[in-house]
């Protein structure tokens, strides 16, 4: 499975954008469908999945990790493990959510073993083009016009992984489901297990964070 990582937006305003992508909306047919497919082991349904949501796992775990070929890895690992465990899903809430979580503790996992064998080495985005359309904004480079506009928003999108990846795990976490993922509280909160008070306080830190870290590349 192939998939592009997520575009980003400074943490400023980026609560005023709407996500797209796969399905979203509480109570959603297609999720049902899927995942009453996936329960019965339908034909194709795995195939389905894998193409409905490739592009925002693989975001995710991306953003998280700052490596493509562990993403790559990690986000094949995410989809065979809510196959395997697709049975246990009752529809408590969103089934992107609950697919959400499995993909964030996925990337936890696979962080605490980079850090055991001090592996880990986090990179810059490969390119816009190869990342554009893979989560709820659309990267810096393709907001611009120009080709001048453009380069320098590849520059910024490259400095925003950059410093990204030098926030710690949860700050990272909490700003890719946030302010690229584009997911509400509610579903953060599904996700992370976190209470709303600390959810907030603690992504409110990590946006400053990340701005301060991001005040060279915007001066």
């Amino acid at each position: 499975m192939t998939g592009g990582a997520s575009g980003a937006t400074t943490p400023e305003g980026a609560d005023q954008r709407k996500a797209v992508g796969a399905p979203r909306g509480g109570r959603d047919p297609f999720e049902r469908s899927l995942v009453r497919r996936l329960q019965r082991q339908a034909p194709r349904a795995f195939e389905e999945l894998v193409r409905t949501y490739q592009h925002r796992v693989f975001g995710l775990v991306y953003r998280m990790l700052g490596d493509r070929h562990e993403a790559e890895d990690v986000a094949q690992e995410v989809f065979l493990s809510v196959f395997r465990a697709i049975g246990r899903y009752r529809g408590d809430g969103r089934f992107q959510t609950w697919l959400f979580r499995i993909a964030a503790n996925a990337c936890r996992t696979r962080l605490r073993q980079l850090a055991s064998r001090a592996a880990h080495r986090a990179e810059p985005l490969d390119s816009v083009e190869d990342v554009a359309g893979a989560s709820a904004n659309p990267p810096v480079a393709a907001q611009v016009a120009g080709p001048e506009a453009a380069a320098a928003g590849r520059r910024l999108e490259e400095a925003i992984q950059r410093e990204l990846s030098a926030l710690d795990e949860d700050q990272r976490l909490l700003i890719v489901l946030r302010d690229i993922e584009g997911l509400s509280y509610q579903e953060i909160l599904a996700v992370t297990g976190l209470p709303e008070g600390t959810l907030k306080s603690r992504l409110h830190r990590a946006r400053l964070a990340l701005k301060e870290r991001l005040r060279p590349y915007l001066s």
